[in-house]
């Protein structure tokens, strides 16, 4: 069984490998298919947090709210700069510094994230709540939608009705999208 941060690491880590591959990558096509990877990838983990992580934050923590509240302003920010890079083309001249933006913000809450929030939230859960945190997120991404809308709700309930509106039109977008083959 996982625990929480473990899985949140992993999902760091795979973010971290998509955005390498969209920089390396020498074809207009290679880069489209880890453009919408990554961006599938964002989507469902930040609102995975929102809805699994961030809640017991709030609970378990004596600061929590506040935690919470900073990590979601981050998203707010992430949430902007993955809309409008979703949205470009490799050869638009925006298309680099875009995701290296979103990827030097993403830096920075994955730090804070990996360094700070989850070893406290970790410290303070009880008996096997960090596994069942774990599957609750997992099971989260396979229902939320798969691409940024950075005006949609952040906080339960209210997420999770506009996600539930939002994730069915997402994934048949995703039908005709191209994704790498591996």
């Amino acid at each position: 069984m996982s625990s929480i941060s473990q899985v949140i690491i992993h999902d760091h880590k795979e973010l971290e490998e998509y955005y390498n591959n969209i920089i390396s990558s020498t074809t207009k096509d290679d880069k489209i298919r880890w453009q919408n990877q990554f961006t599938w990838e964002l989507a469902r983990h930040s609102i995975g947090e929102e809805l699994v992580v961030y809640p017991a934050f709030e609970k378990y923590l004596a600061d929590g709210k506040a935690m919470a509240d900073q990590d979601r302003a981050e998203h707010a920010k992430a949430k902007e700069l993955l809309y409008k890079f979703q949205s470009l083309s490799p050869d638009q001249s925006e298309f680099e510094p875009t995701i290296k933006k979103l990827w030097s913000e993403l830096t920075e809450h994955i730090k804070g994230e990996e360094q700070d929030d989850l070893p406290k939230l970790e410290k303070s859960l009880p008996g096997e709540e960090s596994a069942n945190l774990a599957a609750s997120f997992q099971n989260t991404k396979k229902f939320v939608p798969t691409r940024s809308h950075p005006s949609a709700p952040d906080k339960p309930p209210f997420e999770t009705v506009a996600g539930l509106l939002a994730a069915p039109m997402d994934k048949l977008g995703d039908l005709f999208r191209k994704f790498p083959k591996e």
